[in-house]
């Protein structure tokens, strides 16, 4: 892959002559010559200068008439020099030699190249001399006099080079004699300004380039890209200016809280009028079922129904499916408590069987298996400029402000790139010292630096140690403009080489985020244990709280979670699917969140029971009160995961796979082991056994701990929510302000998610201290390129009866609108294009190649093999130090005559022949458009023989990217100009930057967050109304879970915190969450009795303690930990959204939730039946 680039030149007549190091010859005037025509000035060659600059004779004599060979060759570089001359042919040869290392810069103009060639053929070989060149000075060299100083008179349409005229110090580029540029002679020399032809750029015989001429007349109609479109719909209400979306939501706003608060209050008043709210005896339809309460006398009938009809009792009407789900947890309860330890050892043997599968854990990280699907646009592109053209490659950098460069066994010369030698293609501005710090001072220090920097691609001395140009706005930073010597900064990049098998690329990477993860997981889940222990247990006793305390129980627990998250990866690793960072950071913490609720549900609920039961009768009972709920919250959340893996991202559709079997392990873990751990813990506490030393029994009689812990006392958090939070919960003014209150929030999160924006700063993933913080700082702060963008073409066809070249190519008598003039105009609008700079063709750098006029490039021996320019081997031998015409090239001649080109353009063949050529020939002093080097890998050669050029690429450079939607922005942007180039030339073209793969997920990002929680929100809600045959019920929990997504994305915007595949994870993950917030209420509402003020109350005085305690405190602990990490994406991803999700759960599930059910919730499943005096008193079931 190539590491510097060939640029592409717009010559301007100024920058094309200073670029050159011209030694012009000549002859004298004075008492030499003669104002006549066919007169000389300047003849021939009589000395050299120390530094080897020849000097022309001060000798007027007439014109010499040249032979046919050197006449030929004369008219070949200047075709309006004919007949005599006032140059021998060292002359002319020394002419073109010079003059040959600007040509290849400005054959993509003609009118550029012609004006510029007949300036210095004038000058040189013009049989006229004596009437516009006037010698003013001579010196004397040897025995010989030579010329030292001249006025050159020429017309005003020639002042542009006035500027070259200056005489050059020994060794420094320029003219070895003064010359004096003047418009005018005075009237008494009799002398004639030369007044050659000229031609505009925009002349249409020798049109230019709409690079190098954006006057020129086939250019004028090619219009600017359109300036960008900034900002977006706004409204100014006085001096506040707020975007549409958040003047429509405020509206809605005030529609909605008006409509709601006119009928609060018409509700209300009508609810003042006496009713009675006595409940009639409810028919059970035919087929429903019915399960009677709890034994336990319920206060929510009036007493006086009590007295009047003992016979009728409470009874809860449930649908088909939760009565089948009743009966079986009432079976399956008993089972469990008689046969602990063959379900504890089935079910935990069975996970263990899933957990061989990690014998073939894997992690993947390569990111075009993480970021984006094998159908994506991205990978495909990848894969085609990989194995077509080259893996782009590998980039170190170091920033001088802040240098930190670690080695490794293996030296960076071992590794680097070296494209033309044995010299590491390193970008850095100690380039111009060729990389050795002895050559600074014998260079010129600083002026040279800056002579560089205008000069960095003609200048030999400015070429860099591997041979190739160095732009200085790829090395330097802290500049405006193109002022280099302002850079307050310099970057040293060095390419790596690069191989297309990336497997095992980044391993160290993903193992340090492995280390710096588990560590933070295990302090996480010893806090979970250690509040899962304490609150399991009964409120601490010193007498007995050796025995009524759950820590062994805690920990089974868990060890049960981490069970169920090793076997749904071992399970999935046996199938070879790998795993991701993102799986091993966030599915722990999502299953222990969930296995936590389950347990302190279950086992806040044995703990309900009545004491007199036995441990079989409390164990199914508690079953058949939570079992429901539980297999509801469960159930909704392995749809909600499963469901995500039909989604295109891959890594949030493994993430979605693995969470879905982890959080349906843990569930079936639960209901199965857990339950059978808990008859254990029960009967060990029953038998006066110790906690965590169940084989040590104390003596005495356990009558003090059955009263102190199984009496059916209400705790604190309980008493809490009936004495405390129910009663201020039920003011109707507090209902009011819940709903409005969280309302406006709800509205205001929309109203900010658009703030949101896509990416992943690349600091939040380093540890706060990392030295690669102020790297990535001084980045931003410096850089003044961004990086590299190529555009690929596929399937070029370079035959002659195909458009496509002139339509691709810049230089002259391409078309207006092709590819690379088109790139050109978009760099003129950096701001929209993201563009930096024209790109580097290949296509145009051949075509100059190969035409005549580059003489010095493609050329042939007589046998017609290639023959390189003359400063190169054979033809120039390093070892004797001279590289003029040696006897070994000097018979080589130009590739082709104008006349075997058609319309300047090669033919079929002679662009197949001649490719490889250009693609192996070194740039150098006398042509510098070799393609070596800089196009190796930039051209497919593979089949190009049919006249198909499978892939190729044209390089440029992006702007500079400071922020994540900047990158985002210019991948959308540079494929939006691929696809209107593409459409517009009929030709395949493709934008590719080494960056795509990791970005194109942002494109999509909001699309696929917003079907990712449609689906999982959708999956609950199907989930909730076949189990509960309850559209309302399921209504009002899609709506709170709506609520806290679009809070949570609130936050999100608020914080600060960008959109990408760990937040969306995050997103999918608070559906799952969220459902234990909103279930377990509900379900207790539903089957609660009374009117919707007191079913609200029994059910924040049933479930909100243990929702509280076992699902809010438990998560918020392990949370907590999470803020400690020294890694920044933890702090923010982990720490700082998922407390926003457990404190969203917790105010909506505990307050928004009760208020919404106590005002328009379900009506009960509580009905009244009559008492069957054949039953068994002791039965709560049917």
């Amino acid at each position: 892959m190539r590491v510097f680039q060939r640029s592409v030149f717009t010559v301007s007549y100024r920058r094309a002559v200073f670029q050159v190091f011209f030694v012009v010859r000549g002859g004298g005037y004075g008492e030499w010559g003669r104002l006549i025509r066919d007169y000389c000035a300047m003849y021939d060659i009589c000395g050299a200068r120390s530094d080897g600059k020849v000097l022309n004779c001060p000798v007027g004599s007439p014109a010499v008439k040249p032979d046919e060979l050197l006449s030929a060759k004369i008219q070949s570089l200047c075709p309006t020099i004919t007949g005599n001359v006032c140059c021998t042919e060292a002359q002319f040869n020394t002419l073109r030699t010079q003059v040959q290392q600007a040509i290849p810069f400005l054959v993509g103009c003609p009118a550029c190249l012609r004006n510029f060639l007949n300036l210095f053929c004038e000058l040189t070989c013009s049989p006229n001399q004596s009437q516009f060149i006037n010698v003013t000075s001579i010196a004397k060299v040897g025995n010989n006099l030579t010329v030292d100083g001249i006025d050159f008179y020429i017309t005003d349409t020639f002042e542009w080079y006035a500027f070259i005229g200056r005489q050059a110090g020994l060794g420094v580029p320029g003219s070895p004699y003064a010359i004096n540029f003047l418009p005018s002679a005075p009237e008494s020399s009799g002398m004639i300004p030369m007044n050659v032809s000229t031609y505009s750029c925009g002349d249409t015989s020798l049109g230019c380039s709409c690079g190098d001429c954006p006057s020129s007349a086939v250019c004028s109609n090619s219009a600017l890209p359109p300036p960008p479109k900034k900002g977006s719909c706004s409204v100014r209400i006085g001096s506040l200016k707020a975007k549409c979306v958040e003047v429509a939501v405020a509206i809605l706003y005030i529609i909605l809280v008006s409509l709601f608060l006119g009928w609060g209050f018409f509700h209300r008043k009508r609810n003042r009028s006496p009713a009675s709210r006595t409940k009639p005896l409810v028919n059970v339809p035919n087929g429903g079922i019915i399960r009677r309460a709890n034994s336990q006398k319920d206060e929510n009938i009036p007493m006086q129904m009590l007295e009047d009809v003992p016979q009728i009792t409470n009874g809860v009407q449930l649908s088909i499916v939760q009565g089948y789900m009743s009966k079986f947890y009432r079976r399956y309860g008993t089972w469990v408590a008689r046969n602990p330890i063959l379900v504890l050892c089935s079910s935990v043997g069975i996970v263990l069987v899933l957990c061989l599968g990690l014998i073939r854990f894997q992690v993947e990280t390569r990111p075009e298996k993480l970021w984006v699907g094998p159908g994506s646009r991205a990978a495909k592109e990848k894969q085609f400029f990989d194995s077509h053209l080259a893996p782009f490659y590998r980039i170190e950098q170091v920033d001088a402000i802040r240098a930190n460069y670690s080695g490794s066994m293996i030296s960076l010369t071992d590794i680097c790139m070296k494209p033309l030698g044995n010299d590491c293609a390193t970008q850095s501005v100690l380039q111009y010292f060729k990389m050795d710090q002895q050559n600074y001072d014998s260079f010129g220090g600083l002026d040279h630096v800056e002579y560089c920097f205008q000069h960095y691609t003609s200048a030999e001395t400015c070429a860099s140690a591997f041979k190739a140009p160095l732009d200085p706005s790829t090395a330097l930073g802290g500049f405006s403009g193109n002022n280099y010597s302002e850079a307050s900064a310099f970057i040293v990049t060095y390419p790596v080489n690069n191989e297309i098998d990336e497997e095992g690329n980044g391993t160290k990477r993903a193992v340090a985020w492995e280390k710096a993860f588990i560590k933070l997981a295990k302090i996480s889940y010893l806090v979970m244990f250690a509040y899962i222990s304490l609150t399991l247990g009964d409120a601490p006793r010193f007498s007995s709280y050796y025995i009524s305390s759950k820590v062994l129980l805690g920990l089974s627990g868990v060890v049960l979670v981490m069970l169920s998250v090793l076997g749904s990866v071992g399970f999935f690793s046996a199938i070879g699917v790998k795993s991701t960072l993102i799986i091993m950071e966030v599915i722990p913490f999502l299953v222990l969140a969930v296995g936590v609720d389950n347990m302190c549900i279950l086992v806040h609920a044995v703990k309900r029971q009545q004491v007199e039961l036995p441990i079989e009768g409390r164990i199914s009972n508690a079953l058949v009160e939570v079992g429901p709920s539980i297999t509801l919250a469960s159930l909704a959340e392995v749809l909600a995961f499963a469901v995500g893996s039909f989604i295109p991202m891959p890594a949030c559709r493994v993430f979605s796979m693995f969470a879905a079997l982890a959080v349906l392990l843990d569930f079936l873990l639960q209901v199965t082991a857990f339950v059978a751990l808990i008859v254990f813990d029960f009967l060990r506490a029953e038998d006066n056994r110790i906690d965590c030393f169940p084989c040590i029994k104390v003596s005495g009689s356990n009558a003090e701990l059955e009263k102190g812990s199984h009496q059916q006392k209400l705790g604190l958090l309980a008493r809490y929510m009936k004495e405390i939070h129910a009663p201020i919960l039920n003011l109707w003014g507090v209902k009011l302000l819940v709903v409005c209150a969280f309302s406006a929030f709800a509205l205001a999160s929309i109203a900010l998610c658009p703030r949101i924006e896509p990416g992943l700063e690349q600091q939040i993933v380093l540890p706060r201290d990392s030295y690669l913080q102020g790297y990535f700082n001084n980045l931003t702060e410096y850089l003044r390129i961004g990086p590299p963008l190529y555009f690929v073409v596929q399937n070029y066809n370079f035959s002659s009866e195909s458009r496509q070249t002139n339509q691709l190519c810049s230089i002259s008598q391409c078309d207006s609108n092709s590819l690379l003039n088109e790139i050109a105009r978009a760099s003129l609008v950096p701001e929209s294009s993201y563009i930096a700079k024209p790109a580097a063709s290949w296509l145009d750098d051949f075509l100059v190649w190969l035409s005549p006029e580059a003489f010095g490039c493609c050329r042939k021996f007589t046998n017609g093999s290639y023959c390189p320019p003359d400063d190169q081997p054979p033809c120039c031998s390093s070892s004797s130090g001279s590289c003029g015409l040696s006897s070994v090239c000097k018979d080589c001649t130009t590739c082709f005559r104008h006349s075997e080109l058609q319309n300047d353009r090669p033919s079929t063949e002679q662009f197949r022949e001649k490719l490889p050529w250009f693609l192996s020939a070194l740039p150098s002093a006398d042509c510098a458009k070799g393609g070596n080097g800089a196009y190796t890998s930039s051209v497919e050669l593979k089949g190009y023989e049919d006249g198909i050029i499978r892939a190729s690429a044209f390089r440029t450079y992006h702007t500079p990217l400071n922020k994540q939607i900047d990158y985002v922005n210019s991948m959308r942007a540079a494929r939006d100009f691929s696809s209107k180039m593409s459409e517009s030339l009929k030709i395949d073209v493709f934008p590719y930057a080494v960056f795509y793969m990791f970005f194109e997920q942002y494109l999509n990002i909001w699309k696929t967050a917003v079907i990712n929680l449609a689906i999982a929100i959708g999956a609950v809600f199907v989930v909730c109304l076949v189990i509960t045959c309850s559209f309302w019920t399921s209504a009002i929990i899609l709506l709170v879970l709506a609520m806290i997504v679009v809070d949570l994305l609130g936050i999100m915007a608020i914080l600060n915190i960008q959109l990408n595949a760990l937040s969306v994870v995050n997103l999918v993950m608070s559906v799952g969450i969220a459902v234990e917030f909103c279930v377990h209420i509900t379900h207790a509402f539903l089957v609660s009795s009374g009117d919707r003020n007191q079913r609200m109350k029994e059910a924040l005085t049933t479930m909100g303690a243990s929702v509280f305690s076992g699902i809010t405190l438990t998560k918020l602990v392990g949370v907590l930990v999470l803020c400690f990490s020294r890694t920044e994406v933890f702090v923010v991803y982990y720490f700082k959204m998922y407390l926003s999700l457990v404190l969203l759960g917790f105010l909506h599930g505990l307050v928004f939730l009760p208020v919404i059910l106590s005002m328009f919730g379900p009506p009960s499943r509580c009905v009244l039946i009559e008492k069957q005096d054949d039953r068994p008193s002791t039965s709560s079931q049917f």
